[in-house]
């Protein structure tokens, strides 16, 4: 496994903005990538992180939180409701913060590493990773949807 060098908004905006693509086919590759994720974003003390953080425009994100290791390809959510105000930070935008609306629960279906249909049905802390994750996959930044910033 090999910690992986993580785009920054300061750096690579533009990139961070692309639309990442499905995965086709689950592949040696994709395991080594999902290894090297969730070594990266463990090192980086985060609990989530997207292919596109990493350099790969694919739709691959792992997320970890006290309610166990997800490691979703091609994730969709199929249902939220309910709402959550909260403090939101990324390993992208290192030294940022702000305070965020996303919804409470949020059921998500995506394919794991072994290309089985799973469903994810979460609240709180999962529901907002969830959420900022997928928003990764599709170019959106957590800043799009800060309603208040927090000064250090």
């Amino acid at each position: 496994m090999a910690i992986l060098k993580i785009v920054k908004r300061e750096t690579d905006e533009a990139f961070l903005r692309k639309k990442s693509r499905p995965v086709d086919e689950i592949t040696p590759r994709t395991h080594t990538l999902i290894d090297d994720m969730i070594q990266t974003m463990r090192h980086a003390n985060g609990c989530g992180l997207a292919a596109v953080q990493v350099g790969v425009l694919r739709r691959i994100v792992v997320i970890e939180t006290d309610e166990g290791l997800f490691e979703l390809i091609n994730p969709r959510i199929i249902a939220m409701s309910g709402c959550q105000e909260s403090e939101e930070g990324c390993l992208s935008l290192p030294g940022e913060w702000g305070i965020t609306r996303r919804p409470m629960y949020v059921t998500a279906r995506a394919l794991n590493r072994y290309g089985e249909e799973i469903e994810i049905i979460a609240e709180g802390l999962l529901a907002k990773a969830i959420c900022h994750e997928l928003d990764h996959l599709d170019g959106i930044l957590y800043t799009d949807k800060i309603i208040r910033k927090i000064e250090e």
